[in-house]
């Protein structure tokens, strides 16, 4: 990964040179509501990070072909704040410049800008909640420090990043949590008709876990806790589905650092203390080429 001033075109005598965007380009594919999981989470537990900001400046990240959940990030962030200013940044400007032309003249639609990890954004100004998306997932584990690292750089006092993953209806998804000082937490969120069993996430865990589903690694260890927890929980499905889950996550709590409670646990929700799930030990090797998964 780039350092934050790589890649940098050489300037023409009295201009100053413009950086480029530092990433590669998604494969894009994309949907309505396909990330209205982190979309819900971001506007019930992170409100309070929107309305303190002095300007409630949002990126997304990585929004791929079509720009549908830019609007959809807007939409629900204008119910926590009317005056938030949500900018769309992609690394290919074919997709900048679709995104502009499919939005022309929609009144306050969000802004669209050629951009990556470094979070160029017109006119200036630092977000206070990024949100990047099926991004990390096809870059190699090696990465995904450099990655966070120019990220966080980049957000405004007591800002957020949200990087994650999830399936291509959104039924399945997980994200970790970032602040300026570091990841803090990992939220696994799941549609909860139809669950076999909570490890069903494992396809889609944040690139810097996926290949740490093995034992001795913290996420094998919560995944697998959680299948118990669910099966043992499986008197309780006579009462539905989320009556089932209420009774895992209270499980799961006795045990493991459970940052949030019944509110969201009732949404197919469950956020832990990064700490719980870390990776540990070197690197877990893996061919990058057979997780290339569909991007946004």
């Amino acid at each position: 990964m780039p350092s934050r001033d790589a890649g940098r075109a050489p300037a023409r005598p009295g201009e100053q040179s413009a950086p480029r965007p530092v990433g590669t380009v998604t494969r894009g594919t994309t949907g309505p509501d396909r990330l209205r999981r982190v979309e819900r989470w971001l506007a019930g537990t992170q409100a309070h990070r929107l309305r303190a900001a002095a300007d409630p400046l949002v990126v997304d990240l990585g929004y791929g072909a079509r720009p549908v959940t830019v609007t959809d990030l807007q939409r629900w962030l204008r119910r926590v704040r009317a005056d938030v200013r949500v900018v769309g940044l992609e690394v290919s400007p074919e997709r900048v410049a679709a995104a502009r032309a499919a939005l022309a003249g929609v009144p306050g639609a969000p802004a669209f800008a050629v951009g990556g990890f470094e979070l160029s954004v017109p006119g200036g100004g630092d977000p206070v909640l990024v949100r990047a998306f099926n991004v990390l997932r096809q870059y190699g584990e090696q990465e995904v420090a450099a990655a966070w690292e120019l990220l966080r750089s980049r957000l405004a006092p007591g800002g957020l990043v949200v990087e994650g993953t999830c399936d291509e209806l959104g039924r399945r998804s997980s994200w970790v949590a970032l602040e300026a000082g570091g990841p803090v937490s990992l939220t696994l969120s799941l549609r909860l008709g139809g669950l076999e069993r909570p490890s069903a996430v494992a396809e889609r865990l944040p690139k810097v876990l996926i290949h740490r589903n093995v034992p001795g690694e913290g996420v094998h260890d919560l995944l697998r806790a959680a299948d118990d927890a669910w099966a043992r929980a499986a008197p309780e499905g006579t009462f539905g589905a989320r009556q089932r889950w209420l009774a895992t996550c209270r499980a799961l709590r006795r045990d493991w650092p459970v940052l949030d409670g019944p509110a969201r646990w009732r949404l197919g929700e469950l956020t832990v203390a990064w700490a719980a799930v870390a990776p540990r030990g070197r690197a877990v090797g893996h061919d990058p080429e057979h997780d290339r998964g569909p991007g946004r």
